[in-house]
């Protein structure tokens, strides 16, 4: 393996350790909520909470300025000229913060009619609720600004500590703070924990900034070639987010009319299916994506060939597999995670059922998270909205029409299907773009992986149906340990079945196991 693709498995590597805590620690949030509130109409309003805030971050940080700032700041790393680089970002922060000021005055003046657009089809006590705590999360949205300007920064340096450790503290402001003011304030208190959980994700990434050599200069020179540049850069990725955003809004809107607490198994759901997309798919990509930048910038044709196609192959690898295993372990997973307190049978049920759609797609929106990066690297950010809004047209069509024959489930469906389309199209228009993307040996390793998985699956739902017979302790304790043999035996028949493919993906992580840690045993 070259030593770009050392640097960025290792670095994905890392990433891939946190996320894992992270997630770990978004589950112990969901699990200290859910016991506590069960799902319904308050779970659904604290869920519907974060959606309009979410889409000011998203608009202005989250999606549209992070695909745009990496590549520009990256570029003047590459060629020598950080003063330029850092000016550029306190531009872009200045801007960026007071538009956000701006954004959040007009979302806390307007939120009532924003909320009845949203979820008009629940109880005129849950609308009520949602308004409260809409209003709080506003104030998440100011620190998370920062904090995503702060990230761009630090992964431009291929720093990942800082971003990584502060969004473990954000899941844990959540449960502490949140567990701590719920016992006086309800689920308030949780929204209240959101805030506070941003405030500590941003403050962790200062100190990293500071020994970076923070360059903060106060101006608002839109016309700098480079603000220009990510401008440019931003405006395809924002037309692309508004009609994402008004996707999420319409399934929202849909689901607000089903029975009591869906929202919130759609959510749930959707946050188990996304667990691996965070801790294998983000990590990938975000490992990849300054390393793509630079070599783009450098114009280093075959090693950003070699880098893209590696991030491709290791999420799928990796995602696959685990979509096959939650479909698979589904109802036991969620039973063993969630069914406690006032979360009971029916909620497992309806939450596993929308498991089991959500996963359908899940190699598909991991593969996206590289594949977009693939274009914004290249300084292209038309290709991958213009595949984005066609696929986001596609799921609308398919929610109204699955709802009326799956109910939760057709909403969860239909988002898969659009994002298997999503990854499709942006394969084709990457094979246009920068031709020979080598697609056989993509196939190839889908097909392997695919096989592999299929087996895998089977082994673990036969290992479920034998041991929980078998198992007589607590009924908890007998979940999980139902839930852990499952994983395990698929793990062991997956990774045996990659390695007899011969696959090239199983042979490069066993590798850099081996000279990782083989090199820290020898003798000085």
């Amino acid at each position: 393996m070259s030593q770009t693709g050392t640097r960025v498995v290792k670095a994905a590597g890392f990433l891939m350790i946190t996320m894992v805590v992270s997630r770990l620690l978004g589950y112990v949030r969901d699990v200290v909520i859910y016991t506590r509130f069960g799902q319904n109409s308050y779970t659904d309003a604290y869920n519907a909470a974060f959606s309009i805030p979410d889409f000011l971050y998203m608009l202005l940080v989250g999606g549209a300025l992070s695909s745009a700032f990496i590549p520009v700041f990256s570029s003047y790393l590459a060629t020598d000229k950080p003063e330029e680089g850092w000016r550029v970002a306190s531009i872009v922060f200045n801007t960026v913060m007071v538009l956000m000021l701006v954004g959040i005055g007009i979302g806390l003046i307007f939120t009532p009619q924003l909320v009845y657009l949203l979820v008009p089809k629940l109880s005129p006590a849950a609308i009520e609720l949602t308004i409260t705590l809409t209003r709080i999360m506003f104030a998440q949205t100011f620190f998370m600004a920062m904090n995503g300007i702060a990230m761009g920064i630090l992964n431009s340096h291929k720093h990942f500590t800082s971003p990584a450790i502060g969004s473990v503290l954000y899941n844990l402001a959540i449960i502490v703070v949140g567990w701590l003011l719920s016992l006086r304030w309800g689920i308030m208190g949780f929204s209240i924990g959101v805030v506070t959980g941003a405030i500590l994700n941003f403050a962790v990434q200062v100190p990293a900034l500071i020994r970076l050599g923070l360059r903060y200069e106060f101006s608002f020179d839109l016309s700098h070639p480079g603000v220009r540049r990510i401008l440019e850069l931003m405006l395809p990725v924002l037309i692309g987010l508004s009609v994402t955003q008004f996707n999420l809004f319409v399934t929202q809107n849909l689901a607000s009319g089903l029975p009591e607490g869906m929202i919130s198994a759609l959510r749930t759901a959707q946050r188990l299916m996304q667990v691996p997309i965070g801790v294998f798919g983000i990590a990938v990509a975000v490992a990849v994506f300054p390393t793509l930048s630079e070599q783009a910038a450098r114009k280093e044709t075959k090693d950003f060939m070699q880098t893209m196609s590696l991030g491709i192959r290791t999420v799928i690898f990796l995602t696959l597999p685990a979509a096959v295993g939650l479909i698979a372990l589904r109802v036991p997973i969620v039973q063993a995670l969630f069914e406690q307190g006032n979360f009971d049978r029916f909620d497992t049920l309806a939450t596993a059922e929308a498991l089991l759609y959500f996963s359908l797609g899940l190699f598909g929106y991991s593969a996206i998270q590289v594949l977009n990066r693939v274009f914004y690297s290249i300084q292209d950010t038309r290709t991958p909205v213009t595949a984005g809004v066609i696929t986001i047209v596609l799921n609308i069509i398919l929610s109204f029409v699955l709802i009326n024959y799956l109910g939760h489930g057709g909403l969860a469906l239909a988002y898969s299907i659009a994002g298997i389309f999503n990854m499709v199209v942006l394969l084709v228009m990457a094979k246009v773009r920068l031709g020979n993307i080598g697609g056989r040996l993509l196939l190839a390793s889908f097909i392997r992986t695919l096989t592999a998985s299929l087996i895998m699956g089977v082994a673990a739902s036969l290992t479920v149906i034998w041991l929980q017979p078998l198992l007589a302790f607590h009924p908890k304790l007998n979940q999980f340990l139902t839930v852990l043999a499952g994983v395990g035996v698929g793990v062991l028949v997956f990774g045996g079945l990659s390695l007899l493919f011969k696959m090239e993906e199983a042979q490069m992580v066993l590798s850099i196991l081996r000279r990782r840690y083989g090199r820290r045993a020898k003798p000085a």
